[in-house]
């Protein structure tokens, strides 16, 4: 099978011209959850109109594997984060280099890129969205992260998760840094979807509940055709956590520290000034303040040991 066919899940278009809905499953090769949904949700936009004849699709919906090599190994990378090379400097290089020149993850980048610069150039939307499914290592709770463009917070929100504000201030290179009107003349938007641990079947099913949203939000499908089975699931996996929340502090990891976060520990754990969080060659890491633990590192492989936030809008 060529690399394209491997790289694409799906494409769905009636034909009724609307939103370009981009989404990517796998971003991170060890996180399986973005992909099973999108597969899911293609096989249920073809069966649907033989289930709801008055079922309308406004737009079109591309699915992406993420980074194809890393997936075909279950590793987060094969050589570096796919989801920290999206820069500026770093695609001008990787599309001036020769092939022979290039790593596992640049190579990535390069054929993402290619098929989603052909498919809006094919399309011609009038909005591009872009929405990246991911999952974390530990348990305890969904959350999206917006950019700072308001429809972007907007989505957010109308995923009926927790929205982590300020996140992308903690981490660089994302596909939500990349992902934006500096790329394309048609106004252009991202947001990252969290959806549980890695291997719960219920993140499957908490990606199909928030890619259904987001497409109920952007009208590329009708709020009617949209069961109430969806906004279920996800609030009633937010109960008790923040509305919004802002990021407090990242703790990155350099190669050598001899990272390794104290056990037990969930997304949205409530954790007080002081509590030892993680430990490395230098000794315990102490929480600085009251606040909420965030994406604690459990797999070898990741730059970032965790994050604290802090609730700004309660449920």
């Amino acid at each position: 099978m060529r690399m394209l066919d491997k790289r694409i899940i799906g494409r769905h278009d009636n034909g009724v011209k609307g939103p370009l809905l981009i989404c990517f499953g796998g971003m991170h090769g060890n996180e399986p959850a973005g992909i099973l949904a999108l597969e899911k949700m293609f096989q249920m936009l073809e069966e649907e109109p033989s289930n709801n004849p008055q079922f309308s699709f406004h737009g079109r919906l591309l699915g992406l594997r993420g980074n194809l090599r890393a997936i075909a190994q279950n590793k987060r990378f094969i050589v570096k984060d796919l989801n920290r090379q999206w820069t500026d400097e770093n695609v001008s290089r990787i599309r001036s280099a020769n092939l022979d020149e290039l790593d596992s993850e640049d190579l990535e980048i390069l054929e993402l890129l290619d098929l989603i610069e052909k498919e809006v150039a094919e399309y011609q939307p009038d909005k591009i969205v872009f929405l990246d499914l991911h999952t974390t290592t530990a348990f305890g709770g969904i959350f999206s992260i917006p950019t700072t463009d308001p429809e972007s917070l907007r989505i957010a929100v109308e995923l009926h998760a927790p929205v982590i504000k300020g996140l992308l201030k903690g981490v660089k290179g994302t596909s939500l840094h990349y992902f934006n009107n500096d790329r394309f003349t048609a106004d252009t938007v991202a947001v990252c979807f969290e959806s549980g641990q890695h291997n719960e079947q219920l993140s499957v099913n908490r990606a199909i509940a928030a890619l259904t949203n987001c497409m109920r939000t952007l009208g590329i499908v009708n709020a009617e055709d949209v069961e109430n089975r969806h906004d279920s699931l996800l609030i009633q996996h937010s109960t008790g956590l923040p509305q919004i929340a802002n990021l407090i502090t990242t703790h990155p990891i350099k190669p050598g520290d001899n990272f390794k976060m104290a056990p037990n520990y969930k997304n949205f754990t409530r954790v007080k000034k002081g509590d030892v969080l993680a430990y490395d060659k230098s000794g315990e890491i102490i929480a600085p303040e009251d606040a909420l633990l965030l994406m604690p590192l459990y797999q070898k492989q990741g730059d970032d040991g965790f994050f604290l936030i802090k609730t700004i809008v309660a449920f």
